[in-house]
């Protein structure tokens, strides 16, 4: 991938899980041990869905400008879940702002690693 921001806005598209379509959101990231992760606040989301059914995306990343083919891996593991969610907090002041505390962060927020479908 390249050289990023360890924190900021990107856009992805997904393809819906029900519907086929090819869908593009904006969403935060952070760069936690070189590897791109998108995350939000606790709660369920549409774009989480269909990477669960889709591992596949593209990436659309602003500064640098690059879109990038990615696959993406769900985090599920809650030592790295919480790692994830303390670089977050640390490197985002907008994440720790939020009304969850760091355990629903942990326990109940959408967060997935990309990784480029060329490496």
């Amino acid at each position: 991938m390249v050289e990023l921001p360890p924190t900021g806005t990107c856009e992805i598209s997904t393809v819906g899980r029900r519907s086929g379509r090819v869908t593009r959101i904006e969403i935060w990231y952070v760069v936690v041990d070189g590897q791109i992760v998108l995350t939000g606040t606790p709660g369920s989301r549409h774009w989480l869905a269909n990477l669960r059914a889709h591992r596949e995306a593209v990436l659309h990343l602003r500064e640098p400008a690059d879109d990038r083919a990615v696959v993406a891996d769900e985090v599920t593991d809650p030592a790295m879940r919480r790692h994830v969610t303390e670089e977050a907090w640390r490197l985002q002041p907008w994440y720790a702002a939020q009304p969850y505390s760091m355990d629903e962060w942990v326990s109940g927020s959408p967060m997935v690693r990309l990784t480029a479908r060329d490496e």
